[in-house]
Parts: structure tokens; sequence; C-alpha cells
């Protein structure tokens, strides 16, 4: 099992870019992918980017060519590295981690682990 914590939210203008941080800790952390995930208020909770045990990594089209998912090289920490940011951005962003594989196409709820969110704001 694998316990997850986000940092590195806040506030930041249109145009901007923002790195979020996620703390993996816990037993066999290689044995799980990884995912951010962004839900704003009253929409379903979207998949950003997820990254599995080889490395490889998948972006939703509304964040590819801005957005970077990337691990140090102990796994102690996942990050999301955002660029060009807008304010259809703005979103409590979490991480999360699933035991094995199939994070490309897991949905939220088949996620082992959560952490308890960030909130990035884009202002216009």
């Amino acid at each position: 099992q694998v316990q997850l914590l986000e940092s590195g939210g806040g506030s930041v203008q249109s145009g901007g870019s923002l790195r979020l941080s996620c703390s993996v800790s816990g037993s066999r952390v290689r044995d799980y992918c990884m995912a951010w995930f962004r839900q704003a208020p009253g929409n379903e909770r979207e998949r950003v980017a997820t990254v599995d045990r080889s490395g490889s990594t998948t972006y939703a089209d509304s964040v590819k060519g801005r957005f970077t998912i990337s691990q140090d090289n102990t796994e102690a920490t996942l990050y999301l590295q955002m660029n060009r940011l807008s304010p259809g951005d703005t979103a409590m962003y979490y991480c999360a981690a699933r035991y094995l594989g199939g994070c490309q196409l897991a949905g939220w709820e088949q996620y082992t682990a959560w952490g308890q969110g960030t909130q990035v704001t884009v202002d216009s």
C-alpha cells in the first residue's frame, strides 16, 4: 500500500506556470502506476496524465503539449509541470496510484490510493 500527499497548488496568472508535487510513501511503490486527476465544481473528475511502471506517459488532449508528468529517480515524488495555464485549468488536483498497471484506461474509482488534493486557480 502507498500513501500520497500533494503540494504546490496556488494562484497563478493566465499564461503562467506551476509545478505540483506528490509525496509517495509506503512499500513496493514501483509496483504502481501513477496519475494526476483534476476536478472543478460540478464537473466529473478528469484524468490529466499518467505514468506507468516503465516510465511511459499519457496525457489528456486538453493538456497535451502544456503539462508534463514525471517522477524522481527514487519514485518518492511525483510531479506535474504545468505551463501556459488558462482559467480552464482551475480545479482541485489529485495524485493517484493504481496497483500494477492500467492507469491509462482505469477510471478514478479503480485507483488504489488518493492524495487529499491541492487547489490550482488560474486568474484571467
